[in-house]
């Protein structure tokens, strides 16, 4: 049987608990060996004005699933030093992972801009996609991206549902609606300029770590 890897990146500008509240909900329904934490380099949909260094966030990360064995923390897009492109990425876990279900894991919000990734066709043709729920979206809309057109791939999963790989063979898109935290990175970074506590939106040694190096001031 392949193995099953989840790949879960973004700015994580700081990673923040609904992150990882999230990537347990979907280990879960789809018993997934790991997921990878990626930490991007340079956002390329993204200013780098309020973006933290990359050692500090890939340091966040680390603190941030160290208590939870089968989330592993990546440096591969921060190694690489450039713009942060999933294609690019994809093309060394696919190497790295020759015989394994490869599947990426973000938000509705994320997914329903897809067609500004860099050749995002070959994205999709190349791996699953679990796209989960987020406050203020409609999950249902990603059945409708770019005209419909990859409708016959998506899947919406219920809670009951068993996942099988012949689920995996027949489609690449699954909507997956999960009860993570209504939490965003922007918000954190806001109260830590408000001087408001971030107690319960991070983990503790990521707050402590913020502290310290006096990020988001």
């Amino acid at each position: 049987m392949k193995k099953r890897i989840g790949i879960f990146g973004g700015t994580f500008n700081p990673i923040h608990l609904g992150h990882v509240k999230a990537c347990l909900e979907v280990q879960k329904v789809f018993e997934l060996d790991k997921i990878l934490f990626i930490p991007s380099y340079i956002p390329p949909h993204k200013g780098s004005s309020d973006v933290a260094a990359p050692s500090h966030r890939m340091k966040m990360v680390e603190l941030a699933v160290a208590s939870y064995p089968q989330f592993v923390p990546s440096p591969i897009e921060i190694e690489a030093k450039g713009k942060s492109y999933s294609i690019l990425t994809l093309s060394k876990l696919k190497e790295r992972y020759t015989n394994a279900w490869i599947f990426f894991i973000l938000g509705v919000d994320a997914f329903l801009e897809i067609d500004s990734w860099r050749d995002y066709e070959n994205v999709l043709e190349q791996c699953r996609f679990i796209v989960i729920s987020r406050p203020g979206y409609h999950l249902k809309d990603a059945e409708y991206i770019l005209g419909g057109k990859y409708k016959k791939w998506i899947h919406q999963l219920s809670a009951q549902m068993e996942i099988s790989e012949e689920m995996f063979k027949q489609y690449k898109i699954f909507l997956l609606t999960i009860s993570a935290l209504d939490l965003a990175s922007h918000e954190v970074r806001k109260r830590i300029r408000n001087k408001k506590s971030i107690a319960g939106c991070v983990a503790e040694s990521v707050e402590a770590y913020i502290i310290k190096n006096e990020l988001y001031q």
